[in-house]
């Protein structure tokens, strides 16, 4: 079967984005159902740069430099790059595998029909943290080598000829990455040294300071495993303006968890009213939708006053939104305020849940994304609904992120004993 999507000459960060989408669609409590993910990445990328929901293990961040650095050694062609890069990649598996945990190892269950490389998931994050100096894509990296060493060639005959170049050697890798083990990738682990867990440190300091993965990866202590990053102990430690990105990211996440109830109610009432064209059925997830809403709503009026200062502030959110991405769709910052000024201006959930007009925004929005496929105008689509469609609360890549900051934590020596 020939894929159904066709990779045109767009940024990488698009390329990056619109992969992490597909994944997305597999995770039933992360999708992005209602088209809130140009938000929500903006603001994971202000908390956390470098770091996408496919990444699995921070030793990536090393692996992929090292194949590459090896391969430019032995002036390997343009020509031969991607496949030799990816039979490495791929060899790569069985020693990770051999070591013993197995958990994040890319590529574990496919192997040699490994579709996803790590080079392709980490190439956004290796720019984003100053380890690739390399600017481009990587299908452009590729096609570059040979020119790349001809320029090399030419610098190293200049050089000969007494001519100095004032400028820095041109190098598509930084230059203090930490060198691979001898035999690499024989006996490869996924446990970074101490010289490895440093230099990740501070790559990650120096490239993105000021965020919150700069604060933790610098001044973190080990922490035991939370759900979401505003529950990290050591959050009263940050800096105010790393404080401040992170309630908005903790307000936004709160709020539109209503919406994706209120959608997945939606979806409720019209299977167990028979819409999928069989007979109807219990009302056993129309009772769960509406308990779960009032849960959420009790969370909404608990922080009433805390959220009307969020919504008198609005602009700071969203210039804060648009300094991480400038191309948020005007429809989707629409929706977001309109559900917003909706969610915290009615007077108990059972009037949101009957509003006609929060129910009209969630409609409306579902056709103008999924036009035909929309599950509230679909029979066929609804009939494919799970139960639980993006119902998770935003976390922001608190995941991917805590396990990342564990390796390098660990590789400093502050697990505890």
């Amino acid at each position: 079967m020939t894929s159904a999507f066709a990779w045109l000459d767009h940024s990488e960060s698009d390329r990056q984005k619109a992969l992490e989408i597909v994944d997305l669609f597999k995770e039933q409590d992360t999708r992005d159902e209602l088209g809130i993910g140009t938000v929500r990445d903006a603001l994971s990328d202000t908390l956390f740069p470098g770091i996408s929901t496919i990444q699995t293990r921070a030793k990536y961040l090393l692996f992929v430099p090292w194949i590459y650095k090896a391969l430019e050694d032995r002036k390997t062609k343009s020509a031969d790059i991607e496949g030799l890069a990816r039979y490495h990649e791929i060899e790569l598996i069985y020693p990770l595998l051999a070591a013993g945990n197995v958990i994040g190892v890319i590529g574990r269950d496919a192997k040699a029909n490994l579709q996803r490389l790590p080079s392709s998931v980490y190439w956004s994050g290796l720019g984003a943290l100053g380890i690739r100096r390399f600017q481009g894509a990587q299908y452009q990296y590729h096609r570059s080598l040979d020119s790349f060493y001809r320029g090399r060639r030419q610098q190293h005959a200049d050089a000969e000829d007494g001519i100095v170049d004032m400028g820095k050697p041109r190098t598509n890798w930084h230059e203090g990455i930490p060198s691979a083990p001898d035999a690499f990738p024989k006996n490869a682990t996924l446990k970074l040294t101490k010289i490895e867990a440093e230099y990740l440190r501070q790559q990650i300091m120096t490239n993105v300071p000021g965020t919150l993965f700069a604060f933790l990866v610098d001044q973190a202590e080990w922490w035991d495993s939370v759900n979401l990053p505003w529950h990290h102990p050591q959050v009263g430690e940050c800096s105010s303006q790393v404080k401040t990105h992170l309630h908005h990211a903790e307000l936004f996440s709160l709020v539109m968890l209503g919406v994706v109830l209120l959608y997945n109610l939606m979806l409720a009432e019209m299977r167990e009213s028979g819409h999928t064209g069989g007979a109807a059925e219990p009302g056993r997830l129309v009772g769960l939708y509406r308990s779960e809403l009032g849960d959420w709503y009790e969370e909404i009026r608990n922080r009433r006053r805390e959220l009307a200062q969020w919504m008198d502030a609005r602009s700071e959110f969203w210039a804060l939104v648009g300094k991480a991405n400038q191309r948020i769709p005007i429809p989707t910052v629409h929706f977001i305020d309109t559900w917003i000024d909706l969610a915290l201006g009615v007077d108990g959930i059972d009037a949101l849940i009957d509003s006609r007009a929060a129910r009209d925004l969630v409609r409306n929005r579902e056709l103008r994304l999924k036009r035909k496929m929309a599950r509230l105008i679909s029979p066929r689509a609804l009939e494919l609904w799970s139960g639980a469609a993006g119902t998770g609360r935003l976390s922001f890549r608190w995941a991917q992120v805590q396990t990342i900051l564990w390796d390098i934590l660990r590789g400093l020596g502050k697990e505890p004993r």
